[in-house]
């Protein structure tokens, strides 16, 4: 599955919010050193119940929107 995401780092809490054809994830890290999308990944692999192995960050590195892979 592949699906888009909007990151906002520095939250108080982690939190995935769906919108109609994307995901909003609120990030409880530093948008510095890849501590953002580590705990992306790790967000993800919690809510779609898969490790964290099985999500990978396609497109969009250092940027908020990014394209990612959950493989089921």
């Amino acid at each position: 599955m592949i699906i888009s995401v909007r990151t906002i780092p520095n939250a108080k809490k982690p939190q995935i919010l769906k919108e109609e054809d994307s995901y909003k994830v609120k990030v409880d890290a530093q948008a510095q050193d890849g501590k953002a999308n580590s705990r992306l990944i790790e967000i993800l692999a919690d809510h779609f119940g898969v490790s964290k192995s099985s999500v990978s960050i396609i497109k969009g590195l250092k940027s908020r929107n990014k394209i990612v892979e959950i493989k089921i």
